[in-house]
C-alpha cells in the first residue's frame, strides 16, 4: 500500500495508515472487560506493552511492582481485580494468591522448559526455535497448567535482550490474548503440563545459569566466545580477565582474525576494544568490573590494556551506517540498550550532518530494533568525576543531533522508531517532516520520572505534533503510550510492520514514494518558513535554562534518581 502526503502536509499518510489498522484491529467483544492485575519485578518494555494491549482491548489494567511475597500479598489486597498476569516477575506468588485467584506466569520459554535462565540456555546452545508459555502459577516452579503456549525462530548470534525484547514480546502478547479469552470462557479447562505436546524437544527443567557455566577461555573459537556474551547479554554479563582487570563483558561482535596471542587487546575504536582470539577477534562494546557498585560502561572507560593499542578509524564494531539508494540516503544508528554519551552523540551529531550534505533527495534515519533510543548516558554520567558537567555535555551534545534534524532544509528528513524510546530518545526525531515507526513499539514521552525538564528541542517539536495540551499530557502524565495511540494523536504519521525485515522494505516504498510524489520542494518550504517566523533557538535557550538547574541545582532529585536507576537500588 503506497501512503501519499495531500498538500496540507502530513495529513493523507497518517490518516491512510489509521484507517489501515483501524481495519486490522479484532472486533471488540461484546464481553464485558475485565479487570486485569500486572504483578510484574519492574515494569519494563514487555510488561508495558502487555498493559497496553489490555487496554486497547478494552480492560481495566493495574500494575504493580513487587519484589517478594509480603509485596505481592499487599498488592493483592484491594481485590479490584478479576484475573492476574506476570508477564515479568521474580518473586514467589504465595498460595493465598494463586489458590484464590486464577495467576497467569508468562514463561519465555516453550512447553516444558523450566527455570529461571530460560534464555540464556537457550542462546548458549543455539537453539533453532524457542517460545514463550502461560502458565497457571502453583506451588512447583513453571509446573502450572498451560493456558496458552507459541513458538519461534531463534536466530542465531541473537542477543538475550533482542530476543526478549523482540520475539520473546510479541509471542507474549498473543499468549496473553489468548489467556484472556480463555478466562472469559466459562467451561474452558487448561492442558496439564505433563499432557502438553512438546513443541521443542529439548525443553527441559534446568538450573539458574551460573558463572562457571557461562565462563569462557579467550582460547576458543570467536563465535562461541560472542554466543556467551549474548546468552547473559544485558544481566549478569560473563566474567572474564581482559587486560589488567577481571570484568563482565557485553556488547560483542564478531571480526577477522588477527595475528596476537588469544585474549590480546589489539585495537580499540571510540568506546569498543577488539580481543584476539584462538580463531577470529571479538570487539567488546560495554564492561563492567567486577564488585558490588560497579557501573556498566563504553569498554575503553573501564578496561586497562597492558600494552599499547593503537587507535583504529575503520572498525566492524556497530555503531553507525550509511548507504544511499539513488535519491534516498540511509542513516542508522545503534546505541548499546539505547544510551547515548557525550562522545557517540557528538560522533552521530557529525555523521548526520554528513548524511544531510550528500546530494540525496530524502535521508531516512534508523535506530537499532532492540531500541531505539533512551536519551543520554545515565551509566556515564553516574562513574563521572563531575556528574553534573558530564550530564550538561551530554544534554548539549544530544540537542545538536535535534537541531541538525529540524533545521535540515536541504533534504526531507524520515525518522523512524525502529524500537522501543523513552525520554529524550522519543523527542530527539520528533523534528523530522515525516515520523514512522514500527508496530508494536512502546514509548516513554516524558522525563519528570528521572527529575528533569528535559530538552532535545521538544518543547519546539511535540507542540507542533500533538498541539500544546496533549503535548503537556505526554509530559505530565509520565505513562507509556503504544504506537498506535502515537498515531492517534499526530506523534507518529505511520506504522509499518512489526517483522524487521518487512519493516524495512516498507520503509524503503514510503521513502520511494515520497520521492516520486512532487512534494519535497512543498514540504522544505514549509519547514523553512517556520525557521524564519519561529527559530528554534529561543527555545532551546529556554529548556536548558531549566536543565541547568535540574543538573547543578539539582532540584526534583536527577542525582538520586539516576543513582537509583543505574545502581537498580
Amino acid at each position: 500500500m503506497k501512503l501519499r502526503e495531500n498538500a496540507t502536509g502530513r495529513g493523507r499518510l497518517r490518516a491512510a495508515t489509521a484507517a489501515l489498522f483501524r481495519r486490522s484491529r479484532p472486533r471488540a467483544s461484546s464481553a464485558p472487560p475485565l479487570s486485569v492485575l500486572l504483578l510484574v519485578t519492574s515494569d519494563n518494555g514487555l510488561s508495558q506493552r502487555a498493559g497496553l494491549v489490555l487496554r486497547e482491548a478494552g480492560h481495566h489494567v493495574r500494575t504493580a511492582v513487587v519484589a517478594d511475597a509480603d509485596a505481592v500479598l499487599a498488592a493483592t489486597s484491594a481485590r479490584d481485580f478479576d484475573l492476574v498476569i506476570c508477564p515479568f516477575l521474580k518473586a514467589y506468588v504465595p498460595e493465598a494468591v494463586w489458590q484464590r485467584w486464577t495467576t497467569i506466569i508468562i514463561h519465555p520459554g516453550p512447553p516444558g522448559d523450566r527455570g529461571p535462565s530460560s534464555l540464556d540456555w537457550a542462546i548458549a546452545d543455539d537453539e533453532p526455535i524457542w517460545g514463550v508459555t502461560a502458565l497457571q502459577a502453583a506451588e512447583e516452579l513453571d509446573a502450572g497448567a498451560v493456558w496458552a503456549w507459541r513458538t519461534f525462530e531463534l536466530q542465531s548470534g541473537a542477543t538475550k535482550s533482542s530476543v526478549y525484547n523482540g520475539a520473546v514480546t510479541d509471542a507474549a502478547m498473543e499468549c496473553i490474548t489468548e489467556v484472556v479469552e480463555h478466562f472469559r470462557t466459562p467451561d474452558y479447562q487448561p492442558i496439564p503440563s505433563d499432557r502438553v505436546a512438546r513443541p521443542v524437544a529439548s525443553a527441559r527443567s534446568r538450573p539458574t545459569m551460573k558463572q562457571s557455566e557461562r565462563a569462557f577461555s579467550w582460547e576458543e573459537d570467536a563465535s562461541s566466545i560472542v554466543r556467551a556474551v549474548n546468552a547473559a547479554d544485558g544481566f549478569p554479563g560473563v566474567a572474564v580477565q581482559l587486560g589488567l582487570d577481571r570484568v563482565y563483558v557485553y556488547d560483542a561482535h564478531l571480526d577477522a582474525h588477527v595475528d596476537a596471542a588469544p585474549g590480546t587487546i589489539v585495537e580499540y575504536f571510540h568506546q569498543a576494544i577488539r580481543v584476539a582470539t584462538g580463531a577470529g577477534s571479538v570487539w567488546i562494546g560495554h564492561a563492567r568490573l567486577v564488585g558490588a557498585g560497579n557501573v556498566k560502561l563504553p569498554s575503553t572507560a573501564v578496561v586497562r590494556p597492558d600494552v599499547f593499542v593503537p587507535q583504529v578509524w575503520e572498525s566492524r564494531y556497530p555503531e553507525t551506517d550509511y548507504h544511499r539508494d539513488g535519491g534516498i540516503g540511509y542513516l542508522s544508528f545503534r546505541f548499546y540498550n539505547g544510551a547515548m554519551s557525550t562522545k557517540q552523540c557528538a560522533r552521530l551529531a557529525a555523521r548526520l550532518r554528513w548524511a544531510i550534505a550528500q546530494d540525496t533527495k530524502i535521508l531516512v534515519l534508523t535506530g537499532d530494533y532492540d531500541r531505539f533510543s533512551n536519551g543520554i548516558h545515565l551509566n556515564v554520567i553516574e562513574a563521572a568525576s563531575d556528574q553534573a558537567g558530564e550530564a550538561w555535555a551530554n544534554i548539549k551534545a544530544i540537542n545538536e543531533i535535534a537541531k541538525a534534524i529540524v533545521t535540515c532544509t536541504e533534504q526531507v528528513v524520515v525518522a523512524a522508531f525502529t524500537g522501543n524510546a523513552g525520554a529524550g530518545g522519543v523527542m530527539l526525531p520528533l523534528g523530522a517532516d515525516v515520523g514512522v515507526a514500527r508496530d508494536g513499539v512502546v514509548l516513554n514521552p516524558h522525563y519528570a520520572t528521572m527529575g528533569l525538564f528535559g530538552s532535545e528541542l521538544h518543547t519546539y517539536t511535540l507542540p507542533a505534533r500533538v498541539g500544546e495540551e496533549q503535548a503537556r499530557n505526554l509530559l505530565t502524565a509520565c505513562s507509556p503510550i503504544g504506537i498506535r495511540r502515537a498515531l492517534d494523536i499526530g506523534l507518529v504519521d505511520a506504522i509499518g510492520p512489526r517483522r524487521p525485515d518487512l519493516f524495512e522494505a516498507w520503509l524503503n516504498e514510503v521513502a520511494t514514494d515520497l520521492l516520486e510524489g512532487g512534494r519535497l520542494d512543498s514540504i522544505l518550504e514549509r519547514k523553512r518558513l517556520r525557521l524564519e517566523r519561529d527559530p528554534v533557538e529561543p527555545y532551546e535557550e529556554r529548556e536548558l535554562e531549566e536543565m541547568k538547574i535540574d543538573m547543578f541545582g539539582d532540584r526534583n532529585g536527577f542525582a538520586e534518581k539516576r543513582r537509583n536507576f543505574v545502581l537498580k537500588l
